[in-house]
């Protein structure tokens, strides 16, 4: 079994194809499309909600079967065609073309494999078991679901803001970091726990630099 390296990928308006249009196409769509890619479904049919990403503009779709060459300028493909031979010819034609691929039905065909993911806004948690279990990762995932709240999407906001206004406002490396150590440090974290977390705002930022850049 191969050992994986986790990465967090950059799809925005980068061409991605995939071949297929059921169930397990869709469920890898829909994270493609959370990531703002540009993506191609190659498949003879698609499900509902596919094509309601079709007719919204979200995607583009060629109602026809996968053929040699439809790779050609694309970043990433999935393999999720139900015929086992089409998505080994998929993965040979990424292999040569050097496109990153991922295979449904054999993944060892392919160059990576996904995740199942926890989203809470800017916070992304993703659990894999490499390929040993994916019912395992996403009863993990599952439990982390409990852990890691919504409430986490406005921290990380909170803590997105502090960090920007922290590298404009203080110059001095060492001082930037120690205010950025605090920014994330266990009273926030502590606040949010207790269910008194809430926003600053820029002012109130500015504000906690100056404090905190006094201690």
């Amino acid at each position: 079994m191969p050992t994986y390296v986790p990465i967090m990928l950059d799809c925005e308006n980068r061409i991605c194809v995939v071949i297929g249009g059921g169930q397990v196409a869709e469920r890898k769509i829909k994270e493609l499309l959370t990531g703002a890619a540009n993506v191609t479904v190659i498949s003879p049919s698609i499900t509902v909600a596919l094509r309601q990403y079709r007719d919204q503009g979200k995607l583009n779709w060629l109602p026809r079967k996968y053929a040699e060459g439809d790779l050609e300028g694309a970043f990433m493909v999935h393999a999720a065609a139900d015929d086992p031979e089409v998505n080994r010819r998929v993965a040979e034609e990424a292999k040569a073309r050097g496109i990153i691929a991922n295979v449904t039905d054999q993944p060892a065909l392919g160059s990576f494999i996904h995740p199942s993911v926890l989203r809470r806004g800017r916070l992304l948690i993703a659990v894999s078991t490499s390929g040993a279990g994916p019912l395992a990762a996403r009863a993990i995932r599952r439990k982390l679901e409990d852990d890691f709240g919504t409430e986490y999407e406005e921290y990380l906001d909170s803590l997105y803001d502090m960090r920007k206004m922290i590298q404009e406002q203080v110059s001095d490396t060492a001082a930037r970091q120690k205010l950025l150590r605090k920014a994330c440090g266990p009273d926030m974290l502590e606040s949010l726990r207790q269910g008194t977390f809430r926003l600053r705002s820029p002012e109130e930022i500015r504000q906690w630099i100056n404090d905190n850049q006094e201690e």
